[in-house]
């Protein structure tokens, strides 16, 4: 901002008042991001835009997102965020990273695999602090734990970590992971356990999988990774590209300040929460409203941070992911777990 060119003695006293104001005052330039410590909106001007990519189609674990739409808590912060569905599962972190949308979901061991294949992505948030994929057998299997999955027909959806997954929980039980017989079975994972294709999946998650193949009368026994070798990771977390944190840090800063509210919402008003999750869902994928109900109540104690803030993010987790990922040859050595990650 250039000052007037002022001349005479007495003209200085008006202008060091001028400076006194200024100095009080907002900064000038429109383009610069709030404070990354912030928790309100600029005074003027238009909102943000900024473009939110899900990981998969509008479900429970996105009430968080809703809410902070609904109730306003976005417009508080500045921002006007839209919410995309992607065309495939797989496409969040590729847009995010080519600057096509500004955030997206994705899981942690696809963030540090994506850091391996040199593409520049971090997280900035951890939203389900554990894992929802689970090993499910048939509850009529008599396979009552992973040991006994050896020998014998295990599906999965066609993802090189899935099958570690599954490896690493039969090794630690005490089975042999090379008698696997693997089938590759897509998205087909339900009809393929309910058919008896084969005897156990992996790539199912508790929220979802479990509770269709329970409604539809084919109970199932599930076994949590965490309990057989496999590190306790972020299933679900927040992601940007490094090159959108170079410039707009401060919106993303908004953009979890934002969320943390949606999530407080959650918290305290669950059904409430749902009905805005359901005045959002896609034609495309309709949403069970008792499935989503029974969603939401195993997912909220997976995403509580404690005394920490929603969306903290540990070292150790990363590091423990990062060592796992590269023992089992998913990821190259010289990936450093302390870059894929920032908190808020």
């Amino acid at each position: 901002m250039n000052s007037p060119v002022i001349s005479g003695k007495k003209a200085w006293l008006p202008y060091i008042l001028l400076l006194s104001v200024l100095l009080v005052l907002p900064g000038c330039s429109g383009n610069t991001p709030p404070a990354a410590s912030g928790s309100t909106a600029p005074e003027a001007g238009p909102p943000r835009k900024l473009t939110l990519m899900l990981d998969w189609y509008p479900n429970a674990v996105h009430s968080f997102l809703y809410a902070a739409q609904s109730q306003g808590y976005f417009a508080e912060e500045g921002l006007e965020v839209e919410i995309r569905m992607p065309a495939d599962s797989n496409d969040a972190l590729k847009l995010v990273a080519a600057g096509q949308v500004d955030l997206a979901l994705s899981y942690q061991p696809q963030v540090l695999m994506a850091r391996g294949e040199q593409i520049p992505v971090k997280s900035v948030a951890a939203l389900v602090r554990h894992p929802l994929n689970h090993l499910m057998v048939a509850t009529g299997s008599g396979i009552t734990r992973p040991k006994e999955l050896a020998g014998r027909q295990a599906g999965y959806s066609s993802i090189p970590l899935y099958e570690a997954m599954l490896n690493t929980m039969v090794k630690h039980d005490g089975g042999d992971p090379s008698s696997l017989k693997l089938v590759d079975v897509g998205f087909e994972l339900v009809p393929a356990l309910s058919t008896g294709r084969v005897d156990g999946i992996m790539g199912g998650f508790i929220n979802h999988e479990q509770l269709i193949l329970e409604q539809e009368g084919d109970p199932v026994r599930s076994f949590n990774p965490v309990d057989y070798g496999v590190p306790d990771y972020y299933e679900l977390v927040l992601v940007a590209s490094e090159q959108g944190l170079q410039d707009s840090q401060g919106y993303f800063q908004s953009f979890v300040n934002a969320m943390r509210k949606g999530q407080q919402f959650v918290q305290a008003q669950p059904e409430q929460a749902l009905k805005l999750l359901l005045a959002h869902q896609d034609d495309t994928a309709p949403l069970d409203p008792a499935i989503e109900q029974r969603s939401l109540e195993i997912l909220l104690p997976l995403m509580d941070s404690g005394s920490l803030p929603f969306g903290h993010q540990d070292t150790s987790s990363w590091e423990n992911v990062r060592k796992w990922l590269s023992d089992n040859g998913l990821l190259a050595a010289d990936v450093d777990s302390a870059d894929a990650f920032i908190n808020f």
